[in-house]
This record gives C-alpha cells, sequence and structure tokens, in this order.
C-alpha cells in the first residue's frame, strides 16, 4: 500500500502534459545545414525536406558538368557552390540548426568536391598527377581520422571543430576561428581553381598547347579560342572525347595572366592548408593510439604468458 501510494503522489507531482510531445534538444556539433530542422519527435508536422538535395550540392554537380571544357562557367559555379556551403554552415549554428548528419555531410561534400577537381588536374597535368593523388588521400585520410577519433574519444555529442589548444594550437586555431577557417579554405580552393584554369591558357605548365596540328584551319580556329566542336574534333581524332581531343579543345580558350595572379596569392595559404592536414591526420592517429592503449589496459592486456 505504501508503494502504490508513494507511486500515485509520484505521478500527481509531476504531471506529463497531454496531448504534447517532449522536445528533443538539437545537437549543436559543429558545422551542419540549414536545410536540416532540430529532431523534436515523431509527431511533428510540416513538410519533410530533401536533406541530400541542397543548393550548393547541386551547383556543384552542375560544375563538374561544365568543367572539360568551359573554365568560365564551371570556375562560377564551382565558386557559388563553396561560397553557399560556407554560408549554410553558418546559418545552421546561427539558428542552432546544427546537426551530427550536417557536419557529416558538410565535411563529405568538401572533399568530394575538392577531390572532383583534383582528378581533373591530374589528368591535364599527367606529369604531376602523383602529386594531385597524394592530395586527395591526405585530404580524405586526414578528415575521416580527425571525425572518428573525436566521435570515438570525444564522445558522440562532441563536435570536430572542437580542438583544445593543448592538443594542437594550430588546429584549435584553425577550427574555432571562423576568419581562419574561412580565409584558409577559401585560398585552398582558389589555388586549385586557379591551376584549372591555367591548364586552358598556361603553355608553360602544358606545353602540348603550342604544338601545331596538321589542318591549318583548325589550328586558326582554336588559336582564336572558339569553341571547338565535336565535327572538328572528329577530323583530328578517332575518338573526339579522347584526352587528346579534349586538350586540343581547351588550349588557348583564355589568357592566363590573372589565373597566375590568383595562384600565386592562393599558394602559400594552400601550402598551409596541407601542413594543417598533416598535423590533423597525425593528431588524431596519436589520440586513438591513446585510447587503444588505455582501454588494453583496463582488459589486463597484453596478457603476460607463462614461461616453460
Amino acid at each position: 500500500m505504501t508503494g502504490a501510494k508513494n507511486r500515485r503522489q509520484g505521478t500527481a507531482a509531476s504531471p506529463e502534459p497531454k496531448g504534447q510531445d517532449k522536445e528533443v534538444a538539437p545537437s549543436l556539433n559543429g558545422n551542419g545545414t540549414a536545410h536540416v530542422a532540430a529532431a523534436r519527435g515523431t509527431a511533428e508536422e510540416g513538410p519533410q525536406e530533401n536533406i541530400f538535395l541542397l543548393w550548393p550540392n547541386i551547383i556543384a554537380i552542375a560544375s563538374l558538368y561544365y568543367m572539360p571544357l568551359h573554365p568560365r562557367t564551371c570556375s562560377l559555379l564551382y565558386s557559388i557552390s563553396c561560397l553557399l556551403d560556407a554560408l549554410d554552415g553558418y546559418a545552421a549554428r546561427y539558428f542552432e540548426q546544427s546537426t551530427r548528419f550536417g557536419a557529416v555531410l558538410d565535411m563529405v561534400t568538401d572533399r568530394c568536391t575538392t577531390s572532383c577537381l583534383l582528378v581533373f588536374l591530374s589528368s591535364a597535368f599527367p606529369r604531376w598527377a602523383i602529386l594531385f593523388q597524394s592530395l586527395i588521400s591526405l585530404d580524405f585520410a586526414s578528415h575521416y581520422i580527425h571525425m572518428y577519433a573525436t566521435l570515438a574519444m570525444g564522445g558522440t555529442e562532441n563536435s570536430h571543430k572542437n580542438v583544445d589548444k593543448s592538443r594542437s594550437r594550430i588546429l584549435s586555431l584553425y577550427y574555432t576561428n571562423k576568419t581562419v577557417l574561412f580565409i584558409a579554405c577559401a585560398l585552398n580552393e582558389a589555388f586549385f581553381i586557379a591551376l584549372y584554369l591555367l591548364s586552358f591558357s598556361s603553355p608553360l605548365l602544358s606545353p602540348s598547347l603550342l604544338e601545331t596540328v596538321p589542318d591549318h584551319a583548325a589550328q586558326a580556329i582554336i588559336s582564336q579560342g572558339a569553341q571547338v566542336n565535336s565535327s572538328l574534333l572528329r577530323h583530328l581524332f578517332a575518338n573526339p572525347h579522347s584526352a587528346g581531343a579534349l586538350e586540343l579543345a581547351r588550349a588557348n580558350k583564355m589568357d592566363s595572366f590573372w589565373p597566375w595572379v590568383l595562384a600565386g596569392v592562393s599558394f602559400p595559404v594552400m601550402a598551409l592548408k596541407q601542413i594543417i592536414n598533416v598535423v590533423q591526420l597525425v593528431k588524431a592517429s596519436r589520440w586513438l593510439a591513446e585510447g587503444d592503449v588505455r582501454s588494453r589496459r583496463a582488459l589486463g592486456l597484453p596478457r603476460k604468458r607463462k614461461t616453460a
């Protein structure tokens, strides 16, 4: 009877409002997307948004479509995509709509778009393909291990951008200072965009752009920067979509002065960004290793083997 009385008193002391669901606090764990609403239970009504078809992603895909032969259109769309992606994250944090999925999606889309651009540069500058491939590998490995270490060691509610100064001063400055993060990411992308534009304009980087073609009429058209159509390429190449045909179609499309200026200005920041990627990879790997050591010691591992 006493237990039942206590249960009745407990029920009376803390009544549950009928017809209302408990709100679930959103996880504010870093950069997310303003299009992903905070979780409020299963009974919340309202239109459901497609969390994959976001404008930055759509524009990025469009820029990739124009990448092989239309440098100005591609560069404009690619830059708009990067800018919208950055503003999307700021808006998510400002309106307290950051989510774990948003943070992961933001990082994944950034890595994918940059990798697609580096893949193009590998084909445009085959002599330096190993360098671009190394940058892709470093970028993916660094961010994956950093994200995994944050979740495994810091807890699922911890953001990958919450880097303590005691672990790394440069990573703490990079992730916690919004101005530093924006400038570093923007100029890093700007350097690769500059190389992309130079692949259409600089004989210094692509000596083959100076080579003459058998058909003098075709050479005159190409040297004027006109669009090279597929019918012309079929007269010069068996496959108009081959690497050689695409390289010829890119030739002398634009002046190389401003791409060189952009490359020179952004190169130091791009180099610093790669150093940060290396630091991030090393620090995250060591953090995971420290956790492994503690876990093994807690389990009494390695066990001492009995000697015969």
